[in-house]
């Protein structure tokens, strides 16, 4: 028999909740966020030597720039298996997994369960068994009961907490903002890597120029030594000179250990960059090879670009949107917490009639849980997500002024190291000069030693000085790209798809 009675409860409950959720579904207390406006300067400060200033310029590849395959090639090698690299992907994934598992609690759970229960009651008892309601009677044997019974149970249970206030929602939106932070997080470890590469790359070219500077002088002070002994000889010069001369030396193939050592540890933390030992690159980047030189002219953006191009802004202000979302799930908590429960099943104390329209069962209803006293809990926790989301917004607008610093510090690093370079290319040029002219006077007795000496020492120091000259602006080039956030195009393993984001606005305005 069919319980139409039931029935129409069930289509009456069922119209109640359907209306309910049609009426208040759309509900979603907490903030709304709105990405907060910037006032971005229009120019840098800097009129920069050798930079071209434009709107959105292409900066994704800007080592390119500087045309050496080598360093193409292990920038290339380094996203592929940097272990930093890895890391971030790795957490990438798990925001986006942790956004699965907050979006599921939008949706229904449905749990099956089956049993078969067999009792035997005792038959020693002075009472006769009883029959518990639901139960098959007790079986008898020769007019005796048994008290044995049997229960056949199969169903599935649902159960589903009713988003009427929009806090799960609000936590999917949270969890949306934090997946976004995490890829752009990544993006900022492969900001940091391509400019690391490059540095390091720099640096071990920069130690190899400084090594054949060395070593170049070094023949020369030997050459110098070889005549000042031979004018000793020959009574044409003093000792104290051959003793200078051999100082001079001395100082000189001191510094070819700090060099090599120099070179050596460059080449290990690059080796490491990729994700390799230490001493993975040492027979391929041993030979010497030029510092890569720097284009005449490069590419920057505007200092709006900052908020497009730099990842820890894009990030930062996707924590925002976190923070802001949160304000939202402590909020739905003050109100009225609405479920659906329901199960059906069939259940027999016969397997023959298991199956039967007679074993099924069903219910269905709503429940309502509301806290009606927690000492204040749950408005202190939306007091704890309120400073949290201010917390966030300050961070937000810090980042961008560090940003907007570091840029500064790049063009200005970058420009005045340019004009430092020139002015010892000219020092340079003017001591060798110098070096040439005294070293021909004295061979010929007309000076004394100690101009050979001060020339040749400071042709070697402005040498030295210029080589370093030479890293420290293709290096602050390096610095000038990862301030401006160029190169964080992410690899494809450890893409993640984007975030909508809503149009700029207040990032506090209420929501309904």
């Amino acid at each position: 028999m069919i319980d139409l009675q039931g029935m129409k409860r069930f289509r009456w409950t069922r119209s109640l909740i359907l209306g309910l959720v049609a009426v208040v579904g759309g509900c979603m207390v907490g903030p709304n966020y709105r990405t907060p406006p910037s006032e971005m300067p229009g120019q840098w400060s800097e009129e920069p030597k050798g930079v071209e200033v434009a709107a959105a310029p292409d900066i994704s590849r800007w080592w390119t720039l500087f045309e050496d395959p080598k360093l193409n090639d292990l920038i290339e090698r380094a996203v592929r298996a940097n272990k930093d690299l890895k890391i971030a992907a790795a957490r990438v994934r798990e925001a986006r997994a942790q956004r699965g598992v907050t979006a599921a609690d939008l949706f229904p759970t449905v749990n099956a369960d089956g049993s078969y229960v067999y009792s035997q009651k005792s038959l020693t008892t002075t009472n006769p068994p009883l029959v518990s309601s639901g139960s098959s009677p007790a079986a008898t044997v020769g007019g005796v009961s048994t008290g044995s019974t049997n229960l056949f149970q199969v169903g599935f249970d649902a159960g589903w907490e009713l988003d009427l206030w929009g806090g799960t929602r609000r936590a999917v939106e949270a969890a949306d903002a934090n997946l976004a932070a995490s890829v752009e997080n990544l993006r900022g470890v492969l900001v940091t890597l391509v400019s690391d590469v490059a540095v390091s790359y720099m640096q071990i070219r920069g130690f190899q120029l400084r090594l054949g500077i060395a070593r170049n002088n070094i023949a020369s002070q030997r050459q110098t030594l070889e005549l000042t002994e031979a004018r000793f000889e020959a009574g044409l010069s003093s000792e104290l000179a051959v003793a200078q001369q051999k100082a001079q030396l001395a100082a000189t193939e001191a510094t070819v250990p700090a060099f090599e050592s120099g070179m050596r540890q460059a080449i290990h933390q690059l080796g490491v960059l990729l994700g390799g030992k230490p001493e993975l690159l040492l027979e391929e980047l041993l030979e010497e090879e030029p510092i890569p030189p720097v284009p005449p002219g490069v590419p920057a953006g505007l200092p709006s670009d900052l908020l497009r191009q730099r990842p820890d802004i894009r990030a930062s202000e996707r924590q925002l949107a976190a923070a802001t979302a949160s304000i939202g799930v402590a909020t739905a908590q003050l109100f009225p917490q609405f479920s659906l429960t329901g199960t059906v099943g069939q259940q027999s104390m016969f397997s023959s009639k298991w199956f039967t329209p007679g074993s099924n069962y069903f219910s269905i209803g709503p429940s309502v849980s509301w806290a009606i006293f927690d000492a204040g809990r749950i408005r202190w926790n939306i007091k704890v997500q309120d400073a949290r989301q201010e917390q966030a917004f300050h961070t937000y607008e810090k980042t961008i002024l560090v940003a907007l610093k570091d840029v500064e510090d790049a063009l200005i690093a970058y420009s005045k190291e340019q004009d430092t370079r020139e002015s010892l290319k000219l020092a340079v040029d003017s001591n060798r000069r110098a070096y040439d002219i005294s070293y021909e006077l004295y061979a010929k007795g007309l000076v004394d030693f100690l101009n050979v000496l001060d020339a040749q020492r400071n042709l070697f120091v402005t040498q030295d000085q210029y080589a370093q000259s030479t890293l420290r602006v293709s290096a602050d080039l390096v610095a000038l790209y990862k301030a401006l956030g160029g190169g964080w195009d992410v690899p494809p393993e450890a893409a993640a798809r984007p975030v909508a984001r809503n149009a700029p606005e207040n990032p506090v305005g209420q929501g309904q």
